[in-house]
Order: structure tokens, then C-alpha cells, then sequence
């Protein structure tokens, strides 16, 4: 064979082998598409079922709570679990993807025959199932203070109420096994209400009138637990190691100030003083001791005998003062470094800080005469 046929044969088979090749690769890539397009409408027909109807032809009617602060995947999930809709994921990718996150918290009648963009609407809406009981508990509430709101609220008696809050063994067998966390306050034989400080401030939706305490009450402890699980790691991390001891500090912080940056920064003197070893001397804690809000207090109130007085006790008190809100609870995770020991509250909300006592003195003096203009207990 010569070298121009070897040559040629050789280009034969070369161009064979292309030619297999090229068929290999087409069918490959054939193959591929075939696969993609499937999965593409497999996905395409899982959503758009997902988005319709759970049934179109149902007359249900379902009342659904959705809870003050839910995010769009856990609204997501309540409507799947209520049967409202046939899948919680897709909800919350269809809303992120729309840009859907105005919700409202309450209670709301809806239908497995509504679509989702349905679903969407009146929770968006506001327009709640007024057959139920809206119940808000305001932030740095006090135990006795929202006994009265739910007693002004329901058919329940103020008194009863406040005996069951004080009531260890009622708290202990009602509420100790699904909340772990209130073993530090039932423990304590110096704490007034175990119950204080865990009772989350927020509003509440509840689908009867007259819904019982205890419904009441595991509401507001859930979203503490909530809470709690929320900021775990930072709690654990803290100095003050503990989520009773945070609530106290929180409570405390609730009732110096009101808004974020003071309430970082008051956290950050305390923190200062529990350094050095001072008393915290904060006015909220003797109202708390005296179970009456004072505005103007006198040398017999600061000198009150009580483990909540913190003109006496050194460190914290025995428990929370109030029910604190999340923006305390943040607070005193991430308070503002400061060299300041002392603080002084104007009535009108601006808050003074100071080094030194001689400079805490001075602004004492100052603005002091504003106070006797305003009316207290």
C-alpha cells in the first residue's frame, strides 16, 4: 500500500471516528435537553399546582392566627398545617418572588378554595375574624397590669387571675414542663410573680371571646420561648449568662428608656456598675417594690425593705420588673461601651449621662425642678 493510500485511510477512519463522535455528543446532548425539559416542567407543574386551589369546591371555612412578628416562611407553614394551602415553600418563595411581606397579625377566616394571591389579600388586608378576642399586652407591663387588661378584656375576674400569677404550684404544674425556663423564677421564694418578665409584650389574637387563661398565658410564653431560642447564643455568650437574668436586666433597661440608643447605653452603665461592684440604684425597681408607680420618690421609698430594691440590693433584683420588649432584650446582648456610671432621666424623655458623681450632681441639680411639675402617685 502506498503512502498516499495509507494516507487516505487513515483520513477515512479519522473522519468516521468525527462522525461517531458527533453523533454521540448530539444524542448526549439530546438526551440532556430531553431531561432539563422535563425537569423544568416538572418544577413549573409542582408550582402552579401548588399556587392553585388546595380545592376548589370547598365551602370550609378555616380560622387561622397568625401571630404578631411571624416571618413569611412560618406563615407559610401555619396556612399548609391549617390546610389552607397545599404547600408553605412555594408560599414563601411566590411572595418573596412578588414581594409580598406586608402582613398583618390576627385572625383571619379563610377557605382551601382560595388562591393564593386570595390568601395574600386579606392577610395584607387586615381584615381579621372579629369573632375572636384581640388582646395587646403594652411593653414594660407589670403582672398586675395585665391581669386587668385581660380581666377588662374577658369574663375573667382580676383577682382570680392575680392568684393564680402568684401561685407557684398552679404555674409550676401548668406551664414548668412545656417552659423549662420558668424553673429559675418559680425557685426563687423572693420573686413576687414567677410569671413577671416572661409574659411577652405583643398583640394577640385568639379565635374565642372569651378564650381561658391558660390559653392566654401559653400564648405569651411561647413567644418567649420564641425569643429565647432567637438570641440562645448571645444569652449563653453574656456575662450574665442566663435568660432570667437577662429579662431582669431587660425590665430594668424598659423602664429607664424609650427608644434604642438610650436603652443601649443605659445597659452599658449598668454593666459598668455591676463591674465595679455599686448598686444599680434605679427608681423603676422601687416602684416595682412598692407595687405602685411613683413618679417622685421620697428618702422612706428608696430606703423600702424588699429584694427588688436596688438602693439596697446589690446587683440585680430578684427577677424581671415588667415584661420587657425585644429592643431591651437586644439591648442589654449588645449595650454601648461607655465609661459612664451614672445616668439622669429629664421628663422629657432625654437621657443624661455622666463619668463621675460630681458630675451626675450637677446635672441632678439642674434639672431636677422639672419633676415637681409632674404629677405621680
Amino acid at each position: 500500500m502506498s503512502n498516499f493510500e495509507d494516507k487516505n485511510k487513515k483520513l477515512l477512519e479519522r473522519a468516521e471516528e468525527n462522525r461517531l463522535v458527533r453523533r454521540i455528543v448530539v444524542i448526549a446532548l439530546s438526551a440532556i435537553i430531553v431531561v432539563i425539559l422535563a425537569g423544568v416542567g416538572s418544577v413549573y407543574f409542582y408550582i402552579n399546582r401548588a399556587l392553585k386551589p388546595l380545592d376548589p369546591n370547598s365551602a370550609k371555612k378555616v380560622v387561622v392566627t397568625i401571630p404578631n412578628g411571624a416571618s413569611v416562611g412560618e406563615i407559610g407553614e401555619i396556612l399548609e398545617k391549617k390546610k389552607v394551602i397545599r404547600n408553605g415553600t412555594v408560599f414563601h418563595y411566590y411572595c418573596k418572588y412578588k414581594n409580598e411581606n406586608d402582613f398583618m397579625a390576627g385572625v383571619y377566616q379563610l377557605s382551601p378554595s382560595m388562591t393564593i394571591d386570595e390568601v395574600i389579600s386579606i392577610m395584607e388586608s387586615g381584615k381579621t375574624y372579629t369573632n375572636g378576642l384581640t388582646l395587646t399586652i403594652p411593653e414594660g407591663y407589670w403582672v398586675k397590669d395585665i391581669a386587668k387588661r385581660i380581666a377588662q378584656k374577658t369574663n375573667l375576674d382580676e383577682n382570680d387571675i392575680l392568684k393564680k400569677m402568684a401561685d407557684r404550684n398552679y404555674i409550676k404544674t401548668h406551664y414548668l414542663k412545656d417552659y423549662p425556663f420558668l424553673k429559675a423564677p418559680i425557685s426563687d421564694k423572693n420573686i413576687k410573680y414567677p410569671l413577671e418578665g416572661y409574659l411577652f409584650p405583643a398583640t394577640y389574637q385568639f379565635t374565642k371571646k372569651n378564650p381561658s387563661l391558660d390559653v392566654m398565658i401559653k400564648a405569651m410564653l411561647d413567644k418567649t420561648s420564641k425569643i429565647a431560642n432567637k438570641y440562645q447564643d448571645d444569652i449563653q455568650k453574656s456575662s450574665l449568662g442566663s435568660l432570667h437574668k437577662v429579662l431582669t436586666m431587660a425590665s430594668l433597661v424598659e423602664g429607664e428608656a424609650n427608644n434604642e440608643t438610650d436603652r443601649r447605653k443605659i445597659a452599658g452603665v449598668f454593666y459598668n456598675r455591676l463591674k465595679r461592684n455599686m448598686l444599680l440604684q434605679t427608681d423603676p425597681t422601687i416602684s416595682y417594690a412598692e407595687q405602685r408607680h411613683i413618679v417622685t420618690y421620697t428618702e422612706k421609698d428608696l430606703n423600702v425593705d424588699s429584694p427588688y430594691n436596688t438602693y439596697k440590693v446589690k446587683g440585680l433584683p430578684a427577677g424581671p420588673i415588667n415584661n420587657p420588649s425585644e429592643i431591651s432584650i437586644i439591648a442589654v446582648l449588645n449595650p454601648i461601651p461607655s465609661k459612664n456610671l451614672y445616668f439622669y432621666a429629664r421628663p422629657n424623655g432625654k437621657v443624661l449621662y455622666a463619668e463621675t458623681l460630681d458630675e451626675h450632681n450637677a446635672n441632678v441639680r439642674k434639672y431636677r425642678s422639672e419633676w415637681s411639675h409632674v404629677k405621680g402617685e
